[in-house]
This record gives C-alpha cells, structure tokens and sequence, in this order.
C-alpha cells in the first residue's frame, strides 16, 4: 500500500482541515461538502484523514463492521455471540462517479430469493464504509438517484435494500466527505442541505506559501516513507487530540446563550428549514470540545456559521454562497453574555510545526493555497460598467467591421433584466440519455411500461413478467411444492420511462440590430431565466454568439449554468450578422458532442430578431445573400433531426417577422421574448412536437 501524504503537513487550507476535524470528533456534524478549483488539496486532504481516526472494534467475521458490545440486531450476517472484538484500522471508502445502485447499496440476489427464499445479499459500499469515512470525488457529477441514496443513508444510519417483498436492512454510519469543482456543475439546493459544513478551497496566491507547497510534494515524491516520518509526531499529536476531543464532546454544556445566537443566527439570514440550527449546535460543540473546552462559546457559534451556513442561503445556482460577517457579528453581539469571557486556550490549531502542509487535487499531490474568509462571495460584477447613453429602440447596424474582437463597433455589456419561471421546451420523442427532468426516456427510475430480457445483471426485476415466463415449464421442471421453480432464463427487466437531461445549446444573436439597452437586457434576462430552467432540469448547456464576421463557441457544453451566467453578463454587443455563421458553428458543436455522448439529446435555442446580414466565414456559391445561407444551414439543422426553438426578439409596432421564417426553416416553433413567460407559453410545448412532425411528414411527401 502506497504511502498517503500526511494531514499535518498540507500547507494552509485551515477552514478544510477544520471541517474534517470536526467531523472526527464528532460524525453526527452531517458531513462535508469541500467546493474549489482543480488543484487545492481536496482529495489529498480527505484521504489522510482517515489515518488520523482512532482504531475500531469490529466483530470477527462481520462482513458490516458490527461493534462487539453493540452489534446490529438487523445484521444480514448476525445474530452475532458476545465475544472479543477485533480491532482494525478506519476505512476510507471510495464512491467512483460512474457506480452502479447495486455497486453502492449492495445487491440481492432475485433469483434465490424467488426460488428458495434466502436472502443472499452482497454488501455494496456503503457497508464497507460502516463507521469509517465514505468519499465521494466529483459529487456534483453523481447521478441523483444514487445522490439521494446516499444521503438517506447518512441522514438515517442505515442503509435498505428492497424488492419485490424482499427487504435486507444494515447499519451504515459514516462520515461523509464530497468534493466538487464548482465550474463542472452545482448540486441541488436540497442536496447541498444534507451536507453538515461546506468550504470553499483556493489556491494560495501568496508565492512564499506556493514555494512551500512544491517544496513539501517534491519531497514526498522523492522518499514518501521518509517525508510521513518526519511528520510522525505531528500525525499523533492529531490523533491523540481527536480521541480527547471525542471524550470530551458528552461533556460540552450548550448554554441558552449560544442556543439563542445558533437560533438568531439562523432567522436572521432566512434559512430554510431547521436543519441548519442543529447543524450548527453540533458544530458549535464540537469545536468547544476540539479546544479542550467544556462551555460554547461565541466564537465556536461564529465559526460554526461559517461553516454551516453559507452553502443553506443559495436559492438558485447564481447566488454566490457565503454570509456577511458584519451582520453576523451584529447578531452574535446582542445575545452576547455579560459577564467576561475566560482567557482563550493555548490549545493550537490542527496546524504543523510551522502551520501549514503540501497539497493536491484529486490524488495528484500537493499544490497548496490558502483559503479565502467563509462567506465572501463576489463582491462586483466582471461586467464592464453600463453606459449611461441612452440607446434607441433598434439602433442600426454598423455598415462597416471592426478591427475589434468579432467585428464591429463593441458595445458595453449591460446587464440583464430579472430572471423568470419559464414553461418546460423538451425534445419530441422517447430518448434515452442521462436522467433529467426535461424530455421522456427510457431510464431506471420512473414509470414501469414493460418487460424485457435483461442485459447483463438483472437490476429491477418485473415480478408478473417473470413469473409469465415461468409457468408454462412448471411440469417438465417437476414442480411438487407450492413454490415456483424459477431459472435463470425466466427473469424479466422492467422497462421503465422517466424523464432525462438534454444538452440545451443556446446560439444568441449579439449584433448591432440587437445591441439596443433595453432590448439587449430582455434578451440576456430571457436567456438567464431558460439557464435556470436548465439548471433545475439537470441539462447540460452551452453558448455560442455570433456577432460581426463570425461565429463563437462562448462556453463548450457544460452541466456548470453558473458559468454560462457569467459568460452571458459579460457579452459585448454590435457589428453586422453573420446568422448563417451562427447555425453552422451550432451544427458543428452538436456533431462533436453526438460523438462524445450519443444517447444525450440536443435542443437549440436561437435568440435573434432573424435577421442576416452578413455571409461571414460562411462559404457558398457567388451570388447567395446572407438571407440564403442561413435558411439553408437552418435546413440542415433540420435534416439531421436537431429540435429548435427560435426566440424571437424583434420589437416595435412594425415586425419583419424573419425569425418565424427562420423557425420554419428549423421545422421549429417560433415564440416572442414575453410568450417564454410560464404564464403565457401555453402549448409551446404542443407547438414543438407539431412542427418536428409536420416537418417528418414533408420530408417523408418528398421522398416518396
């Protein structure tokens, strides 16, 4: 076994440590969630924790860890004799992204419980994981279901598996640490709930403490025996304060003083729910425990804000997580004790020797930073400051192209208009792409509509299927019990239809003709609000503006909206309108990203008045108009089956009405900027499927 890098000797990231410590002490604090670039110690903090966790006594022979004095009286493998225990090191268990239901809660084997009714059940990862640590490396990039099993298991204790009537329950307590890069996609906000604390990891830019972190991982790549000795000392004076700490946790006293501040804290900034509260009185007690001590006081309920708060106050994927520490400190002020605080302790911190340690990202090793305060979030827009020269209603295009950027004279970026809820765009048809909540597929959770052979490991089992397939061989398979004689070949799949993500590819027109204030601030609102709704429905999304002589891929195909939000803030306007560009530079990113992921669906959406006015790069013959060229790559578009929806942002009392044109070139539906309202986008959805079939049909009239 490869020798792990030390926890002690990680440089900085003093919030991260902390968090993991106090989970140490205390497992009921709910688990981790550590959010932060690539490359900011995550992994290689998370994977030497576990060799600062005390010794476990197990039942020899127990396949779920029970303890000796206390075993599990649902143990699949007990009832377990009073006896000796067997002590072995804490685990640390590894959720890979790509695992299966059966990998993570364990499998049951159908066949044998039909057949012979045993339960033979094969323990999955969150038995192996039974009171040790269970780490989940992108969890953003989980699927959901296997999300919410996992966190039922933590919220309850215990993991359970069930089906079909048969039911196998085991013990699963463990302390939960996930890591995520926020540029890859957020959680939902109900999932970032059930993490206890959250920190937000960055890399230092301070070089001195940058030339310490690659001078610590040099060093434990050279001689990685050598580099944990010279820490030795530092690990045990960790660990030995972890098992005091632990001892001393019954005894910390949470006084009605610091109830009353966890309980201010919480109202004051609107937290949903009273998950929050507890969260923070089990911080707020571990950290008192953690410094020796038997009384809360305010500073353990302030840093037990930090921690606990910040990820709670997100209400949709734009807001930026964090608290504003001047109101904090105002709220813990009025409920402040009189009398004087006792001296602080002289305890140190979960430091070493000289206060800090090498660092890595995902198991690559060490590359330091130190950690920003909790809870500051942004302070400004990147976006460059509005004009305050008014525009008019639909300013003219510039006739001539810019040695700037795209092409044409750059306008500010203005802001966008207030978000809003919009009606459900989905993709016609049955798909069969990751889950979602957009389009109906084919997929393992959700309606039953049928039966099947199964493909490999039979994972839902279609009872009535089954037992069809086996009755008729009941005789020649001489049945004389009142069981049914089941074989392998009897077993039948349940297909089920649920509801997947889509790849929604928006392309927007960022021109002259759109650059108008007020114009331009509806569009990039409407466009904010259809990334929310992506958000909610688990797509991934992308951005492409064209504008002056060419077409950009703003921002690749991502499941991160956050990230289109800021690339959509700060797009400049004005120049010509390559339409036809646009089209093209769509079609060629949903070509690659059909390679890349063929069973997930695409939906366009095209934001522009509709006009062309420029070919662009776009070749063609001699004498084709802008106009021409972007009703023929719109053709295209349809040819290969791509579903669009064309927004249609022309204003005015007088309308060329170019973007329906541009719709029916799509074989798409066309809606203005106030039908993407949910209040007024009746049938849209209706309106799409039309379109893609009564394009079918033409397609179809023509060929024969």
């Amino acid at each position: 076994m490869s020798t792990p890098y030390p926890f002690t000797a990680v440089v900085g990231q003093a919030d991260l440590r902390l968090a993991l410590l106090l989970n140490a002490v205390s497992p009921a604090v709910g688990g981790v969630l550590v959010r932060g670039e690539k490359g900011t110690a995550k992994s290689t903090a998370v994977r030497a924790l576990s060799a600062l966790l005390p010794q476990v006594d197990v039942v020899p022979g127990c396949r779920f860890s029970c303890a000796p004095g206390a075993p599990d009286p649902a143990c699949p493998d007990g009832p377990h004799e009073p006896g000796p225990g067997q002590a072995r090191p804490a685990r640390m268990v590894e959720l890979p992204v790509g695992a299966s239901e059966d990998r993570l809660v364990g499998a049951l084997d159908i066949e044998r419980a039909l057949a012979e009714g045993v339960k033979a059940f094969e323990p999955g990862l969150l038995a192996d994981a039974h009171r040790g640590i269970l780490y989940v490396d992108e969890v953003n990039l989980l699927h959901d279901h296997l999300i919410d099993l996992l966190l039922d298991a933590a919220a309850m204790g215990a993991s359970y598996v069930e089906r079909e009537g048969v039911s196998v329950r085991h013990a699963a307590r463990f302390l939960l640490v996930g890591t995520m890069n926020p540029e890859e996609g957020e959680l939902r906000p109900q999932l970032l709930d059930r993490f206890g604390l959250t920190v937000e990891v960055a890399a230092s830019r301070e070089p001195a403490q940058r030339v310490e972190v690659v001078r610590r991982r040099l060093a434990y790549e050279d001689d990685p025996a050598g580099f944990a000795t010279r820490w030795a000392d530092d690990e045990h004076d960790v660990r030995a304060r972890v098992v005091a700490a632990r001892a001393l946790l019954p005894k910390v006293a949470l006084g009605d003083t610091a109830l009353l501040q966890i309980a201010a804290t919480c109202a004051g900034f609107e937290v949903d729910g009273m998950r929050a509260d507890i969260v923070m009185a089990r911080t707020a007690t571990a950290l008192a425990a953690w410094a020796g001590r038997t009384d809360v006081r305010k500073e353990d309920v302030r840093q037990a804000a930090l921690l606990a708060l910040p990820h709670r106050r997100r209400r949709n994927p734009f807001d930026a997580p964090g608290l504003d520490e001047d109101k904090l400190d105002e709220i813990l002020d009025r409920f402040e004790d009189e009398e004087p605080e006792p001296d602080p302790d002289p305890e140190p911190g979960p430091e070493g020797p000289d206060g800090g340690g090498g660092d890595g990202d995902g198991g690559d090793g060490p590359d330091g930073g130190g950690v920003p305060p909790q809870g500051n979030g942004p302070q400004a827009s990147d976006a460059p400051p509005e004009s305050t020269e008014d525009a008019p209603a639909d300013a003219p295009e510039s006739p001539q192209p810019s040695a700037r950027g795209a092409g044409g004279p750059e306008q500010a970026a203005v802001r966008a208009s207030e978000p809003f809820r919009t009606r459900m765009l989905s993709v016609p048809g049955l798909g069969e792409g990751a889950s979602g909540r957009r389009s109906r597929a084919r997929t393992a959770h959700g309606r039953t509509t049928g039966a099947q052979r199964p493909r490999g490991h039979l994972t839902k089992l279609h009872l009535a299927a089954t037992v069809h397939a086996a009755a008729p061989h009941q005789k020649a398979r001489g049945r004389s019990g009142p069981g049914l004689v089941i074989r392998k070949d009897d077993l039948r799949q349940a297909t089920r239809e649920g509801r997947e993500g889509n790849l929604v590819l928006f392309v927007v027109d960022a021109s002259g003709s759109m650059a108008a204030r007020q114009r331009m601030s509806a569009v990039k609102g409407a466009v904010l609000s259809l990334l929310l709704d992506a958000y909610q429905r688990r797509d991934k999304v992308g951005l492409i503006t064209f504008r002056g002589a060419t077409a950009e891929l703003a921002l690749p195909p991502t499941s991160s909206v956050d990230a289109a939000a800021t690339r959509l803030e700060r797009l400049p306007t004005g120049g010509r309108t390559p339409l036809a560009a646009g089209l093209l530079k769509a079609r060629e990113v949903l070509r690659i990203e059909r390679l890349r992921d063929p069973s997930r669906r695409p939906l366009l959406v095209v934001v522009t008045d509709g006009r062309a006015t420029s070919a662009g790069a776009v070749g063609g013959l001699p004498d084709s108009t802008p106009r021409e060229l972007s009703a023929r790559s719109a053709r295209l578009l349809a040819a290969e089956g791509v579903a669009s929806v064309v927004v249609d942002c022309e204003t005015g009392p007088v309308r060329l009405g170019l973007a329906g044109v541009l719709a029916a070139d799509l074989g798409g539906p066309a809606v203005t900027l106030d039908g993407l309202r949910a209040d007024s986008l009746a049938g849209l959805v209706k309106n799409v499927r039309t379109a893609v079939t009564s394009a079918a049909s033409d397609t179809n009239r023509r060929a024969a």
